[in-house]
């Protein structure tokens, strides 16, 4: 295990640089110009280069990646080009924001889907496993900003019954609530963004259950526990269940990158102001350095999800080892 873990601690680091070095080029191939921001029609063509000197853009893409490459292994970002603010206190504001939405709607999905997924697996070919199945595909391959601007026009426009964007309703802070106030209004702008992930996310998690457990309920061991006599709660949820959650471990880890990439689009939706939308809105003013920062961040969430997968595996199955 140990030599194991030394062995993908290095994988981890040589992906994570391949993963950078493409993003720093990736931005500066593109044909664009991101001083377009300050430059006016009066200035005169020396302003303008120097504010391109400010920036460093009048390097040798060489020299800027020597130089991006040197500060960022000193935890240096740079400065956000739009806002000029430092690239790592944006991203810690607003990724606090995504991991307190895509946790709390992962976690929430993974309990719903192997619980169902669990449930209807062991009433195989139930008009409850039909209905389930029919509801989680259906979810699972709705178009993401088509449910999501559903949800928002129906509860939050039609039936005014929430927020229709933001995470807390700025007027209600200016006169200094309470804790739980401010606990209340935080969920109430939750729910439309959280509910939208949860639709999303369970029907993958239910399916992959079902069909996990299928598989694991032919299995000698599940026939010799029958034969001991053991009860089918145990049956089901000690021996089949344990055995099916492999699989779901490895889905769990994937969905982390995924349901990141949701967040652009869920959080745009719901100008919930998290990473998804900071990315947005950075690619849009064409702010390198903040886009860099921020896809350098996600990088790494996702190395180490995939890390803690392949730990729990071995956890789960005894049989598994390095």
């Amino acid at each position: 295990m140990k030599r194991y873990i030394i062995s993908r601690a290095i994988q981890i680091v040589i992906t994570f640089f391949i993963v950078i070095t493409i993003i720093f080029f990736l931005f500066r191939i593109i044909p664009s110009n991101p001083t377009s921001f300050l430059l006016t029609p009066s200035m005169t063509p020396e302003a303008k280069e120097t504010i391109r000197t400010q920036f460093g853009l009048d390097e040798p893409i060489t020299v800027q990646y020597y130089l991006y490459m040197k500060n960022f292994f000193k935890g240096n970002f740079g400065n956000s080009f739009y806002s000029g603010r430092p690239v790592m206190s944006i991203i810690k504001e607003r990724m606090l924001n995504s991991i307190f939405l895509i946790t709390t709607a992962v976690l929430l999905s993974y309990l719903i889907g192997i619980t169902i997924g669990k449930a209807i697996a062991w009433k195989r070919g139930s008009k409850t496993e039909k209905f389930f199945v029919a509801i989680g595909l259906w979810f699972y391959t709705t178009f993401t900003p088509w449910l999501g601007i559903m949800i928002l026009w129906i509860f939050a426009f039609k039936l005014k019954l929430f927020p229709l964007g933001g995470m807390i309703d700025p007027e209600k802070w200016i006169l200094a609530p309470s804790l739980t106030e401010k606990i209340l209004d935080m969920a109430h702008h939750l729910i439309l963004p959280l509910a939208t992930y949860v639709l999303l996310w369970f029907g993958g998690y239910m399916l992959l259950m079902r069909n996990s457990m299928l598989e694991t309920l032919k299995e000698d061991y599940i026939i010799t526990a029958r034969a001991k006599g053991l009860k089918e709660k145990i049956i089901r949820d000690k021996h089949a269940a344990r055995n099916a959650m492999l699989p779901i471990v490895t889905a769990f880890s994937i969905s982390i990158s995924f349901s990141i990439g949701g967040a652009v689009l869920i959080e745009t939706i719901f100008s919930w102001p998290g990473i998804g939308r900071t990315i947005v809105e950075a690619t849009l003013r064409q702010d390198y350095p903040l886009v860099q920062g921020a896809f350098a961040v996600i990088t790494i969430v996702v190395l180490i999800a995939n890390f803690i997968a392949d730990i729990v595996y071995a956890y789960l199955d005894p049989r598994i080892s390095y």
